[in-house]
């Protein structure tokens, strides 16, 4: 049996501020499990809420060697359906109110994370196989692998694989204040970890690991260019025979709208009468007007630039004054954007709800009461609200980018086939036309709409294929 470590700074159910926390958290309980002994190690937060940090068993503690001196390091662990999390513990880095601060603490506190991770594992008595690293926050674990511990016989035959699930987060600050890298190689420290004169981890990850992953396969090739690449576009062509995409999947689980607690009337495929409930109930809860001829669009996501919301503010006049939709907002972010999402809720109430914030159970509500789902992302390295809202019979409206180019099939009326809308390119009216589109087939041809609501309900989104491709790409990493 093969040994895997996912080495990350957040993941479900314990501690979460995106899509990094639901792959950790759900990818290692679909391996092959008579294959593969996958665990899980997390920076043990002191913002993880009180009654898991109470569940969690101390396994050990001890001092290691690094610039600040001996630095203290707990092992609590945890098991989750079936699956060990290790937590590793030091205050001093993994105190205050959120797992992320300034960026000047938080390469700091990763640097630490990554040394730990591997000055615990011959105490736990866990010798990985692979160790599995997960964004710029546990990419210097393969840097430090390969420059403190090459001799080391536990990890001798000890491979790497580093997934980016957003290029555009590197982990970058001056070269000489980070005290957790200062005793590397002036080789690597100068070089390897160096772009555009700062300390970068995710590209000293990128070059020190065995395999690179990204999470979808037209983001594989995005970053290899100028436009998608961040600055580390050479860094990946370089790369690219490394270089592997794998689009992420959802657990259907726990996004499954038959069982779902958050929903007022169960429905699916074949009984899809409850999805009109739901619409309803979230009205009525968001003091939308009760109008089941409307289109609902959902909105669950990060207000930033990057997630395309100047578009929306562009067209949200014009698109609520030419047409009977409704709006419903969940996620917190920039101010301008929140601002604006607020403004329009006051001039347009009853037609425009917005919550500032997040909320598991209300992002649920909205994934299986809406009609219609939008996601006009800039760039998408993958997006899992897609996924989420076409397991719920919700149709995604989407840019033609990363993964949402390679899950959302663009609807067909010639051939009856697509399971969503999308535009080409980042242009507020191409959206607008798109959206007119969606509005067009909902409310004149309700026999189309409906299936393509099951054409989305049963697009296989599953982790299932894609950790097929993850054990394969282990299993030929380690021959």
């Amino acid at each position: 049996m093969k040994k895997i470590l996912f080495a990350a700074s957040e993941g479900n159910p314990f501690i979460k501020t995106g899509g990094l926390a639901d792959v950790v958290g759900a990818l290692p309980k679909y391996l092959n499990r008579k294959k593969f002994d996958v665990r899980v190690i997390l920076p043990k937060y002191l913002c993880i809420p009180e009654e898991d940090r109470k569940k969690l068993s101390h396994v050990t503690e001890f001092y290691a060697d690094m610039p600040r001196g001996r630095e203290y390091i707990g092992i609590d662990k945890f098991k989750v359906e079936g699956i060990t999390y290790y937590f590793i513990d030091n205050e001093h880095y993994f105190a205050g109110d959120s797992p992320y601060n300034e960026i000047y603490e938080d390469v700091n506190k990763f640097a630490f994370y990554s040394r730990a991770v591997l000055a615990c594992l011959p105490k736990i008595k866990f010798c990985p196989d692979i160790i599995h690293c997960h964004d710029w926050q546990a990419a210097l674990i393969p840097v430090f692998l390969k420059e403190f511990y090459a001799k080391d016989s536990f990890y001798k035959n000890t491979g790497t694989v580093l997934t980016i699930h957003n290029q555009k987060f590197q982990g970058r600050w001056r070269i000489d204040d980070i005290e957790n890298c200062r005793d590397l190689p002036a080789d690597c420290r100068y070089k390897a970890m160096e772009a555009y004169h700062e300390t970068n981890f995710l590209k000293a990850g990128i070059l020190y690991a065995d395999r690179v992953t990204t999470v979808s396969e037209t983001y594989a090739e995005e970053i290899k260019t100028t436009a998608g690449g961040e600055g580390l576009d050479g860094v990946m062509c370089e790369m690219s025979g490394r270089l592997l995409g794998i689009v992420n999947g959802i657990d259907n689980e726990e996004y499954n709208p038959m069982t779902d607690p958050a929903l007022s009337a169960p429905f699916g495929v074949k009984n899809i009468s409850g999805k009109k409930k739901n619409k309803k109930a979230l009205q009525k809860e968001l003091g939308l007007r009760q109008d089941d001829s409307a289109m609902l669009i959902g909105i669950v996501s990060r207000l930033t630039e990057q997630k395309g919301f100047d578009l929306v503010n562009r067209i949200m006049e014009e698109m609520l004054n030419s047409m009977n939709v409704q709006v419903a907002v969940l996620g917190t972010g920039e101010d301008r954007f929140q601002e604006s999402f607020q403004y329009f809720d006051w001039k347009y109430g009853g037609r425009v709800s917005v919550t500032i914030g997040y909320q598991e159970e209300l992002a649920h509500k909205i994934y299986g009461g809406a009609d219609a789902f939008l996601m006009p992302s800039q760039f998408e390295p993958c997006g899992l609200s897609q996924l989420i809202s076409m397991r719920y019979g919700t149709v995604p409206i989407v840019r033609e980018t990363g993964g949402l180019k390679d899950t959302v099939e663009p609807y067909n009326e010639i051939w009856q086939t697509g399971t969503g809308f999308s535009f080409a390119n980042y242009n507020a009216n191409e959206m607008l036309m798109i959206i007119r589109y969606a509005y067009d087939v909902f409310r004149n041809h309700p026999k189309e709409w409906l299936k393509m609501m099951k054409r989305c309900m049963k697009a296989d989104h599953s982790w299932q294929q894609s950790a097929g491709k993850y054990e394969q790409m282990y299993l030929d990493l380690l021959g």
